[in-house]
């Protein structure tokens, strides 16, 4: 195994590990310790810290991934790489930070009267720091991974900050500290995170502080164009996933106490896109390699094969959230769950459009024509934005779970329309349909068994029938060759 591999390998676990770590926070401690405003403010403040640092960063990210190759040298200082990296992010943090403040009235204004609205006065200011060193950690991520050390990043982010998170959380369960507090302690584990990780770099020598080249600095209106290029297509992309709870917050009385409903509802509803996206990972390099020969042919064989894969993953995981909603409802603990499930089952849709487009963004990025996918997301950002005005006061969190739905929906169709008629690549096939028939059938089966009074044991025993009927179903309609494959092989062991 390759560093790679390795690396690839730890990353995933690590993936899982943050994952179930995060669920158990969420959908467990949170629920019991802490009320549906406080949970939404908590969603909030990282919604807008990640937003914060993606626009103030001024696509650093990005920039240190294309150019950091061309000047990296043997004496560690990359023509004052380093130096020019840590003053372009101060910049643009300290101008972005400047209109955070000066617009604070205004964005204070749109939650007067609304439930949970004295969490965000009285914690505005907490918003920069957290910032600051979501900022701060992606930059030293993003130069940690240039020289192929990822995994402790990756660690510290989806486990380590999970860990204080519980921390916190349990000390409020056992009256030693206040909300107030547990976010002080989540905002410290962000410190302790960039220390962590800026400690392991300087180790590791990789980078030295040193005067900026002139070489780089005749670059420096190269960098800003492409900064702001992938601001607007990576920012939009981040903009589309969290706009509705953003909007949620500012445009229903009930404010954050629906984004902690929502927000859970939509954490619930990832987890039936990782798999499948875990799997389709290794696709996305033989894509990019694929153009360079401009090999058509083996394009769109990925293409259809991720597309089957994810969609059939992703309905089996839909299915069995869909069908235990009395075990997930008791799960949450927080009878107003009951009343929102719909919403769930809306989000959940949105996420089975998108995988069963499987890579036609992707595909689309690594052509010739990838400038034209900025124009895509920041096209469906506006569109989100303009459905969420709409729905919303209309249908509350049911409208942000729509205008989701939709959004997906419009903004894979012109991926899957685009592709077709330029590259005359398409994924769907009778495949599809047959997938559509088993979902049917299985989900039909799922709503209809026969109750049992203990709740684990009537999720235990739905899932088991159901999960063996959908998978007997798949075998032998052979809906996928590569699942298939593996089948046959787990057969012949046994």
């Amino acid at each position: 195994m390759n560093l790679l591999q390795k690396q690839g390998f730890f990353n995933s676990l690590i993936l899982y590990a943050g994952v179930a770590l995060g669920f158990f926070n969420l959908i467990i401690l949170f629920q019991r310790i802490l009320t549906t405003e406080e949970i939404g403010f908590f969603i909030l403040m990282g919604t807008i810290s990640l937003l914060y640092a993606q626009f103030a960063g001024l696509g650093i990210g990005n920039i240190i991934l294309k150019y950091f190759p061309y000047y990296r040298s043997d004496d560690k200082k990359h023509g004052g790489f380093a130096s020019f990296v840590t003053v372009w992010s101060l910049i643009g943090f300290a101008i972005f930070t400047v209109l955070f403040v000066v617009f604070k009235d205004f964005i204070i204004s749109y939650y007067k009267n609304k439930n949970g609205a004295p969490l965000l006065i009285r914690y505005f200011y907490y918003l920069i720091p957290l910032s600051f060193f979501t900022l701060v950690f992606s930059v030293l991520e993003n130069l940690a991974l240039t020289v192929f050390k990822n995994v402790l990043s990756s660690f510290l982010r989806e486990v380590g900050l999970r860990l204080f998170t519980t921390a916190g959380v349990l000390l409020i369960a056992i009256k030693l500290v206040d909300y107030h507090v547990f976010l002080m302690i989540y905002i410290t584990a962000n410190l302790v995170a960039v220390l962590v990780l800026l400690a392991y770099i300087s180790k590791g020598r990789h980078f030295k502080f040193s005067t900026v080249g002139a070489q780089l600095l005749s670059e420096r209106k190269t960098f800003l164009s492409y900064g702001i290029f992938t601001v607007l297509s990576g920012s939009s992309f981040v903009m589309i996933q969290n706009l509705d709870t953003l909007m949620l917050s500012m445009l229903t009385k009930e404010s954050f106490s629906y984004v902690g409903i929502y927000g859970t509802f939509f954490a619930i509803a990832v987890v039936i896109s990782l798999p499948a996206k875990a799997l389709s990972r290794t696709s996305l390099q033989i894509i990019a390699q694929s153009w360079v020969t401009n090999d058509l042919a083996k394009i769109g064989k990925i293409y259809y094969k991720t597309s089957v894969v994810q969609m059939l993953i992703g309905c089996l995981l839909f299915i069995g959230l869909v069908i235990n909603r009395s075990f997930i409802i008791m799960l949450l603990h927080k009878p107003e769950y009951a009343n929102y499930f719909n919403v769930f089952i809306i989000v959940g849709v949105a996420f089975l459009v998108d995988m069963t487009g499987g890579l036609n963004g992707y595909i689309m990025n690594v052509s010739k024509y990838y400038k034209l996918t900025t124009v895509f997301i920041v096209s469906g950002v506006v569109f989100c934005v303009l459905s969420n005005l709409v729905l919303i006061p209309m249908l509350g969190m049911m409208g942000a779970a729509l205008s989701y739905l939709i959004t997906m929906f419009v903004l894979n169709f012109a991926y899957w329309l685009f592709v077709k008629i330029k590259f005359n690549l398409q994924p769907l096939a009778m495949a599809h349909v047959y997938i559509l028939l088993i979902f049917t059938v299985c989900l039909l089966i799922g709503l209809y068994l026969p109750s049992l009074k203990n709740l684990f044991a009537d999720m235990i025993y739905r899932s088991v029938i159901v999960g063996m009927v959908y998978v007997f179903l798949a075998y032998i309609l052979k809906i996928s060759e590569d699942i298939n494959i593996v089948f046959d092989r787990i057969l012949k062991k046994v």
